[in-house]
Order: structure tokens, then C-alpha cells, then sequence
């Protein structure tokens, strides 16, 4: 019998993720032993603090990988949005499963829908690309940082008085609490992040038992769509933290993304697009990425990186 060990946050979200995977590779290797290693990351140690202050890309994967290059795990689970593009020597990207809902979703106690806030309202979020696209619509609102696992946000909604919260809409359906979102945001004006609603799930480089694996569950449409998502954050310098967003979308063989930078006080906000061949991917974010720097994207986006602790 073969042991394959997954490493793991220890977040309810994150331990879903991992039975996913769990699951998903018991069932086409029943044979082997799989099993999970909880590990604590740098954003999982910090929580009183918003993520832009605590430090770089990372935050939720630099500990997972090191588990892997000292051969603690044998793959590791990431949130595709939480890992930084940036190639690990060493480590592969070896499969992206089949994405879930890429939408960011309203909660409320009290409203049903984002544009029913009254003046002045106050909304939680965790994300400066949220709270930029938020401000961007509505130059009125008071926009709160959030912590915490998916649950404890929810619960701030009424421990802080909060009129309501920005999240993943794929994380209130992974866990159950699909029944607390009062609207979808419409994705022309709050565009996701990259990567959103994905898994990326690595390993060694040089492990071809496990990338032989893996290689049976990754989507070929959704590693299509990620890879030239991340190729434009890529080549914008971007990283998890700041305020870009991007919708992804596949017909036949063609590719088109549509990308936005904003500045952190949502006052400036750049958009364009591109499509091209699904053969191409790469270039299409690197073309992108181009475009939107000549658009004045890599200004807006040089006043928010040195405001990122390292």
C-alpha cells in the first residue's frame, strides 16, 4: 500500500478542501493510504491584524510548501487565490480540479441586496480587491477589515453591528451556509479574484508517483482559465493582496479575460481585455498585463506595494 500525506490549513474551509482532494484521489486509488497533515501558516498565526498589514504573498501557503520540500507532505492543498505566482523551486502546480463558483456574495441580517444599503453603511470584508470595487460603486461606505474563518465573519455581522459582509461565494457553499447569501454581486462590477473558487494542488517536482496521480484530477478547462488568470497577475507584479480582479471565460478554443486595477481608495480603477487561443494562455495574461500597464495600471499598483509589509 502506497501513503500519500496531504498537507493541510486547519481551517473548516481548509479541511473540506483536503477531504475534497482526499476523496477524489481514494476513488481512483482505492489502494492507497491517504492522509492528512494540519499545518499552521503565517496567516493563520495572525489574526488581529488585516492581511495587507501583516506581510506578503503567501500568507496561507509559504509553511505548506516548506512542509513539501522537506518531504513532511506529499502534496499540498492550497486555495489557488491564496498562492503566490511566483514558481517555488522544486514544487509543481501539477493538477487544478474543476472550479467551483468564482462569484463574491452579499450577507445580511437585515438587507437583501448590496445596493439597498443605505448611506453610509458598514460592510466587512477580508480583501482589498472587494473593498476597492465596493467603494469604487458606492464612494459612500464604510468599509471594515474582517478575520477569521468563514463562520466567524458571519457571526461579525452581528457582533460588530455590521450592516453586512463581502465573501466567497464558493466558501459559504462549501460550507453549508449557501441559505445566508442575500445576492451574488454582479461580476461587471465586482470582478473576482484570481484564481477564485479554484484549488491548486502541488507537490514535488521531482515526484512523479504523485504528479502521476494528481494528474487525474486536474480540469482542463479550469487549469486553461487559472493559468492565464495568474499569468496577467504575474506580469503585473500584482500578488494575492492587492486590488485586481479578473472574470474568465471560455467559447470553443477561444480565451477572454477581462481585468481590473483599482486603487486601494477605489477612486481610480483601470479595465480592459483580451482573448486569444486556449493554446496560448500564458500570452494572453502577459498581453493583457501590457496592455493594462500602458493604461496606467503599474502606477496604481506601485502606491500600494511599497504599503505591504515584506
Amino acid at each position: 500500500m502506497h501513503k500519500v500525506r496531504i498537507g493541510t490549513r486547519g481551517s473548516p474551509l481548509a479541511l473540506w478542501q483536503a477531504h475534497f482532494v482526499r476523496d477524489s484521489l481514494a476513488g481512483h486509488f482505492p489502494e492507497h493510504e491517504i492522509e492528512l497533515v494540519i499545518l499552521d501558516t503565517k496567516g493563520d498565526q495572525i489574526r488581529d491584524r488585516a492581511l495587507s498589514q501583516i506581510g506578503s504573498d503567501g500568507l496561507f501557503t509559504k509553511e505548506i510548501q516548506l512542509a513539501l520540500l522537506d518531504n513532511s507532505v506529499d502534496i499540498a492543498v492550497h486555495s489557488l487565490k491564496d498562492l503566490p505566482t511566483a514558481k517555488v523551486a522544486g514544487l509543481k502546480l501539477a493538477a487544478i480540479p474543476k472550479r467551483g463558483s468564482t462569484g463574491d456574495a452579499f450577507v445580511s441580517n437585515t438587507i437583501n441586496s448590496f445596493d439597498e444599503l443605505p448611506q453610509n453603511a458598514t460592510i466587512g470584508t477580508t480583501s482589498l480587491r472587494r473593498r476597492s470595487q465596493a467603494i469604487y460603486r458606492r464612494p459612500d461606505l464604510n468599509l471594515v477589515h474582517l478575520r477569521g474563518n468563514v463562520e466567524t465573519r458571519l457571526n461579525k455581522i452581528e457582533s460588530e453591528k455590521l450592516d453586512g459582509i463581502i465573501l466567497a461565494e464558493a466558501g459559504l457553499i462549501r460550507l453549508g451556509f449557501q441559505s445566508r447569501i442575500k445576492e451574488i454581486l454582479d461580476p461587471e462590477w465586482m470582478l473576482p479574484a484570481v484564481g477564485q473558487g479554484a484549488l491548486g494542488l502541488e507537490c514535488r517536482a521531482d515526484d512523479a508517483n504523485t504528479l502521476q496521480i494528481l494528474g487525474k484530477l486536474d480540469d482542463p478547462i479550469t487549469h486553461a482559465e487559472t493559468i492565464a488568470e495568474r499569468s496577467l497577475l504575474r506580469n503585473l507584479g500584482g500578488g494575492c493582496l492587492v486590488p485586481v480582479g479578473i472574470r474568465t471565460k471560455i467559447t470553443g478554443d477561444l480565451v477572454s479575460l477581462t481585468a481590473v486595477v483599482l486603487s486601494e481608495d477605489g477612486k481610480q480603477r483601470i479595465i480592459a481585455d483580451e482573448t486569444g487561443s486556449i493554446k496560448e494562455v500564458e500570452m494572453i495574461g502577459l498581453r493583457l498585463a501590457e496592455k493594462m500597464k500602458k493604461g496606467g495600471a503599474e502606477k496604481i499598483l506601485s502606491t500600494i506595494r511599497p504599503a505591504l509589509p515584506s
